[in-house]
């Protein structure tokens, strides 16, 4: 095997890593893209139409079983009360049943086992008086029916309840950057979605939420590939997305670097000393993406934290520390292989050439770290290592019409 891609719970992901470490030769690649708990923020120039309408598809459309699915929603609560009228009266006509009928908004949950694990958790919010509103289930079938459960914010949340589950809180305008750092303090990083009609509202946003893919005024599901690029960070992924740029060099081979050198062990004072030495990125620039008229599409670039460049040999960190910033990324010279490699946080990858007995300890040691999946590099790192993805879809047409095209038609006219 010379690769996985793996889509699925992070928790899985943690697994194959795992096994991955023990049995496939040091540096075989892993693409994870794995779970989410994702938001959606509602604040009070949204149009509650166009908000309900998303809502429901990005919770309830496929029966919840989407990773990039809203999980928990934020409604500002100057119209909590009447959105949440709306809300639960556009939920009542959804209609359950067969999957193949076009009348059929909402399907079954994939098996038995799921079934009784989501209706499990709506029957403890249940008992605790959390469950606001929720629908009947058909008789036959493994039918969770579409549930809003209240919660008093993002951090409430333990874990991914795939399924028709929406979590629904409010909050006060003011309290605005509080919830986006509740919603980044999660640790995963897949989807995102905000509804305003407030320009400024979404660069301050956008500016601050770590996700890979952010939706304005419309739904957060169903992306496009060439023009919604898609895959998250954190917990929510190694990255490079599918259908980004970067995606296809993560199944090429390139030539693997192999040094004789061994390489000594070097302290975790040492290693922390280089990873503060690092210096500044360059960072590509925003890319605009082709999709259809009334909709804005852009990819941009985050610096991923430095790659820890092992080496062996300061010669051969030298060379991958080169090839790091040739790319516009940050590198960290550590001369030796780090202890406590399992515990340490500040860096994103570690860059290896050294035997195979050493980069497989190396191997071991990511595989046992808590958080986001970390790779090790045993040949020339490229763009999907040293920047993080992050994709930007604004429904233009929401806060008013697209004005780009409306100055083209009074043009012609």
């Amino acid at each position: 095997v010379n690769g996985v891609a793996f889509t699925g719970s992070t928790d899985t992901a943690r697994v194959i890593r795992r096994a991955m470490a023990d049995h496939l030769a040091p540096g075989t690649p892993l693409i994870a893209e794995t779970g989410g708990l994702n938001a959606m923020i509602v604040d009070s120039t949204a149009l509650p139409e166009q908000a309900v309408r998303d809502v429901l598809a990005s919770s309830f459309q496929s029966a919840g079983q989407r990773c990039s699915a809203l999980r928990c929603l934020y409604v500002q609560e100057d119209i909590a009360e009447e959105f949440r009228a709306m809300l639960f009266g556009a939920m009542d006509e959804l209609r359950l049943g067969d999957p193949w009928a076009l009348s059929t908004d909402v399907g079954p949950v994939i098996d038995l086992e799921a079934r009784d694990q989501i209706a499990a958790y709506v029957d403890t919010a249940r008992k605790q008086g959390r469950v606001l509103h929720e629908l009947a289930a058909p008789d036959m079938g493994y039918f969770v029916p579409p549930v809003v459960v209240s919660v008093s914010g993002i951090t409430a949340l333990e874990r991914e309840v795939f399924g028709p589950v929406l979590h629904l809180t409010t909050f006060k305008a003011a309290d605005l950057d509080r919830v986006i750092a509740d919603v980044n303090g999660t640790g995963y990083g897949l989807t995102f979605g905000l509804h305003t009609r407030i320009d400024s509202r979404v660069q301050h946003v956008v500016e601050r939420i770590t996700a890979g893919n952010t939706y304005v005024n419309r739904n957060q599901i169903g992306a496009i590939v060439g023009s919604q690029p898609f895959g998250g960070e954190g917990l929510s992924g190694t990255g490079p997305k599918a259908g980004g740029p970067h995606y296809l060099t993560r199944f090429t081979q390139p030539k693997a670097q192999r040094m004789a050198q061994c390489a000594p062990v070097a302290t975790l004072e040492a290693l922390s000393k280089a990873l503060a030495a690092t210096s500044g990125p360059i960072t590509p620039p925003v890319q605009e993406l082709p999709g259809p008229t009334g909709e804005s599409n852009r990819l941009s670039f985050v610096t991923r934290a430095p790659l820890l460049c092992l080496g062996p040999g300061q010669e051969a960190a030298a060379a991958q520390a080169c090839a790091v910033q040739a790319l516009g990324g940050v590198a960290a010279i550590v001369e030796g292989i780090p202890e406590g490699l399992d515990a340490l946080d500040g860096f994103s990858a570690v860059v290896f050439w050294g035997d195979e007995d050493q980069a497989r300890m190396i191997e071991r040691a990511l595989a046992r770290r808590k958080g986001p999946i970390l790779p090790l590099i045993s040949d020339i790192p490229d763009m999907g290592h040293v920047f993080l993805e992050r994709h930007l879809c604004i429904d233009t047409t929401a806060s008013g019409g697209n004005a780009q095209l409306l100055a083209e038609i009074g043009g012609a006219a």
